[in-house]
């Protein structure tokens, strides 16, 4: 079994966010986490796009958008989410 390539949540930071067909939803901002399990609970969006805007996501308190970490399916030269999971 191969071992997984680790990834650090700074090198996160600054990718473009994608969906799974291509759509852009902005930039990585920040990360949300739980600091006690170090679970991932949210990408924040910095420079959402119009596209990312119309679909009326969760916010934070600051009103930024939100993406559950749960519908990242990949991360390489982008982070790439599945939509599906965030509707």
């Amino acid at each position: 079994m191969a071992e997984e390539e680790k990834i650090f949540s700074k090198q996160l930071i600054g990718k473009s966010v994608v969906s799974k067909t291509g759509k852009n939803f902005g930039t990585v901002g920040d990360i949300v986490f739980e600091t006690h399990s170090g679970e991932l609970i949210n990408l924040v969006l910095a420079n959402p796009t119009t596209y990312a805007e119309k679909l009326e996501l969760e916010k934070d308190r600051e009103n930024k958008t939100l993406i559950p970490f749960s519908a990242v399916v990949a991360v390489g030269d982008f982070v790439v989410i599945a939509e599906e999971d965030i509707i």
